[in-house]
């Protein structure tokens, strides 16, 4: 059975949240709890979750450096 496109944007929403998280914790020091506030209270999680602008498809990388301009 093939995934739906919300299905994979999904798995790909959350690959990015998870790695963004390890690359905020790292460069913090913050505990996984501080950095998931911060990112689940983020505009940038707000554009990610719009399936239909494609932002998840992006970098991890890409998306840490979004989310610390928000600052």
């Amino acid at each position: 059975m093939e995934l739906t496109h919300h299905q994979k944007a999904e798995i790909l929403i959350n690959a990015a949240i998870s790695e963004i998280t390890a690359y905020l914790m790292a460069d913090t020091g913050c505990s996984i709890t501080e950095a998931m506030d911060k990112i689940y209270s983020s505009r940038l999680l707000m554009l990610l979750q719009q399936e239909e602008d494609e932002l998840y498809v992006q970098s991890p990388s890409y998306l840490y450096r979004l989310l610390l301009k928000e600052k």
